[in-house]
């Protein structure tokens, strides 16, 4: 259940980047589109989280588990350091007088990157992709704040970043839970 809930985790946060910036520029009808289509992914990971759990519970283990556990010390010290480059790269970032967008696309570089660190610590590759994914959409709004294009930062470094989180949660959820022994 570590891996599903750690998918989980991603889900819920892919969730709140899209339903906190499918706003303007997107027309509004775009907006709840977006927001249905992200809360019914969260749904099947929910869904996938539950019933994996009730079938584990009998004794099952979850394939693919990390000695030790998911959750260690060394992704402990990972989560810590996201956490410090995360609320100090806001702070740095208001200092300098960026943009309030700049702010969408910190969080998007700094947790791509955190899937990225975590690749070793999991042994899973399948976190490579939204780590990357995550890390360049990032990177282009940051490069985007600077241009005439800076109102639209929340939608490339927000809502694509929590609708690949919460594709990326889906598939791999769906991927251990049809691993599991049916019973």
């Amino acid at each position: 259940m570590q891996r599903l809930s750690g998918v989980l985790i991603g889900a819920v946060f892919g969730m709140v980047f899209v339903a906190i910036n499918a706003n303007a520029p997107l027309p509004p009808s775009a907006g709840t589109a977006l927001r249905v289509i992200a809360g019914l992914a969260l749904a099947s990971v929910v869904v996938m989280w539950f019933l994996a759990g009730r079938r584990t519970r009998g004794g099952a283990a979850e394939p693919g588990g990390a000695p030790g556990g998911m959750f260690n010390r060394r992704y402990v010290v990972i989560v810590v350091l996201e956490a410090l480059a995360l609320f100090g790269g806001l702070r740095v970032l208001d200092a300098l007088g960026w943009p309030e967008q700049s702010g969408v696309a910190w969080i998007a570089l700094v947790v791509g990157i955190h899937f990225v660190a975590l690749w070793p610590v999991w042994r899973e590759v399948s976190i490579l992709v939204p780590g990357a994914g995550l890390t360049v959409l990032g990177l282009a709004g940051l490069a985007m704040v600077w241009t005439g294009a800076v109102a639209w930062v929340p939608t490339v470094s927000g809502v694509l970043s929590g609708l690949l989180l919460l594709a990326g949660s889906a598939c791999y959820a769906q991927r251990v839970f049809r691993a599991l022994p049916r019973g």
